[in-house]
């Protein structure tokens, strides 16, 4: 009998020496991190296997907090826990991973110092999330609205003040309109540049090059167009004789999104190829449950009755009546584009589907599903853009790319939540020590202090990185929402001169960073796996 077998040895920490490890980790993570941090952010240089030729320069924070794992166990669990708060923010608001971890640096650097041994560390740690939970609704009180001039200056600070990339984010958004999508993609040239779609699109083209007629820029384009859509194969003509009979004598045009037999797209094509009926086919969209969903939208959006297998319906019971309809459809080989119509389409159906998009939304719990609902939500009511991200090299495009995709996601913010002043004061500039209770107990206020001290950094540290002392400038009393723009060295009123932060990018940074320095914070024992390391 083999007594090693599950023997897993494991290494053990307590106390003072845990805590002290896990600092040291959290220290290393911000010092690495929060150099990037405001417009005079400085880059960080990587080594890493997932980064072309090895290598990346960056000047953003989640791409370099991605990037650290440490030697030292103990230090790596804290990093791992730091890079779960910048990963929250970042699924949640889209940008914020910096300030995230500069916080929670802070704080747990401020609650070393603070709690005592004599003192109820649970009960302070307690009183820190109540009074996080007061701060972020007096920030919720301070947000303003976000006007369509403000996109801009949201967007150039978010790509780390580059003018070119906020102008560009500002037009896509005028373009799509509030409940619009824009999603970033690399271009396959050196070039950035948008496009943008009023309507409905379809990562999918057309079955067969004959339905194309457009030679030119060999697309199949039609104009007034009836639309069937259904998941069930279509194997014969036969099966959509109910539907093809009055298009064909009334001489509409048609546009197929279902799966189809060769038999049945190449007795389509060629009655194209000799001007019997004006008609396209499309495979469904996507896979899986996802294919249901876009379907029933794609249904929603066109008016038409969804024929699906999943909800046992009969193809043969299909007719011109449960054709939906769209102005306009412009299909190549590996798109197509629905320009919506009224004709057929109601406006309450689609208004209770995005209701409940909505409802998804704020359940769902990774950023992949939230930006996939929110192309469904798109795709319902508003625009699609897309910022293709050019580059003269790969170095060069994956940093412009990860600035164009914060940029993106904090303007969404921005749009849902509203806007603060920025560079850091929104949270500077909270009254933390008012916050607490008539009688407060000691416990109460050593959380007061530790919050207070900790809020006050990302400020510090964005003033830091542009070399001024910030006392300099906020040493005595300040107007509310007054202070310095770093770009222009004025000081004023921020959100008139367009320094703004999204109120979800700054209160989900705050939140998260209170959720894992309180998990560092309450820790007493450590146990990790043992290891050995030997030089080669």
């Amino acid at each position: 009998m083999n007594n090693n077998m599950g023997y897993a040895p494991k290494e053990l920490y307590f106390s003072t020496d845990a805590v002290t490890r896990l600092i040291s980790g959290v220290t290393k993570m911000s010092d690495a991190v929060k150099s990037t941090l405001g417009p005079h952010g400085n880059t960080v240089l990587i080594e890493s296997p997932n980064h072309t030729n090895g290598i990346t320069v960056t000047k953003d924070g989640v791409t370099v907090a991605k990037a650290i794992e440490l030697k030292d166990p103990v230090e790596n669990l804290a990093v791992r826990m730091m890079k779960e708060a910048a990963d929250r923010t970042a699924t949640a608001a889209g940008d914020g991973t910096t300030t995230a971890i500069v916080l929670t640096e802070a704080l747990v650097r401020e609650g070393w110092n603070s709690i005592g041994s004599e003192m109820n560390r649970t009960e302070v740690l307690r009183h820190l999330s109540q009074l996080t939970g007061k701060a972020v609704e007096k920030l919720k009180k301070r947000s303003k609205k976000v006007t369509s001039g403000m996109i801009s200056d949201v967007a150039t600070i978010s790509s780390n003040n580059d003018k070119s990339i906020g102008s560009i984010i500002s037009e896509v958004y005028k373009d799509v309109g509030k409940n619009g999508i824009v999603t970033v993609e690399k271009s396959q040239t050196s070039e950035t540049y948008a496009e943008t779609t009023k309507g409905l699109k379809i990562d999918r083209g057309y079955s067969s090059p004959l339905f194309a007629n457009d030679q030119k820029k060999d697309e199949c384009i039609l104009d007034d167009v009836m639309v069937l859509v259904s998941d069930m194969e279509i194997s014969n003509v036969l099966q959509i004789e109910m539907v093809l009979k009055p298009i064909i004598q009334e001489g509409k045009k048609l546009l197929i999104v279902a799966p189809c037999s060769n038999n049945v797209i190449n007795t389509l094509a060629a009655n194209v190829i000799k001007g019997n009926i004006k008609a396209c086919v499309i495979p469904p969209p996507s896979f899986g449950y996802r294919q249901h969903e876009l379907m029933q939208d794609l249904a929603v959006s066109v008016g038409a009755t969804y024929f699906s297998e999943k909800t046992g319906d009969d193809l043969s019971l299909i007719n011109y009546g449960s054709l939906g309809h769209a102005a306009k459809v412009i299909v190549n080989h590996e798109s197509t584009i629905l320009i919506k119509s009224s004709a057929r389409a109601k406006e309450e159906v689609i208004e209770e589907r995005v209701a409940q998009l909505w409802e998804a939304h704020a359940a769902a719990k990774t950023r992949a599903d939230k930006d996939h609902i929110l192309k469904r939500i798109a795709s319902l009511t508003g625009g699609i853009g897309v910022i293709h991200v050019g580059g003269n090299t790969d170095l060069e495009q994956k940093e412009l790319y990860d600035r164009v995709d914060d940029a993106v996601c904090a303007v969404r913010s921005a749009l849902e939540e509203g806007i603060l002043p920025g560079a850091g004061l929104a949270l500077y500039s909270l009254d933390v020590r008012s916050m607490v209770s008539e009688n407060p107990s000691e416990e109460e206020k050593v959380a007061a202090e530790m919050l207070h001290a900790a809020i006050r950094v990302p400020l510090i540290q964005i003033l830091k990185n542009g070399g001024i002392d910030h006392a300099t400038y906020y040493g005595g009393l300040v107007p509310d929402g007054h202070g310095l723009n770093l770009k222009t060295g004025q000081f004023g009123d921020l959100v008139k001169m367009g320094v703004i932060d999204p109120l979800k990018v700054t209160r989900s940074a705050l939140q998260n960073a209170v959720s894992v320095a309180t998990t560092i914070l309450s820790t007493n024992a450590i146990v990790t796996m043992a290891r050995s390391y030997e030089c080669a």
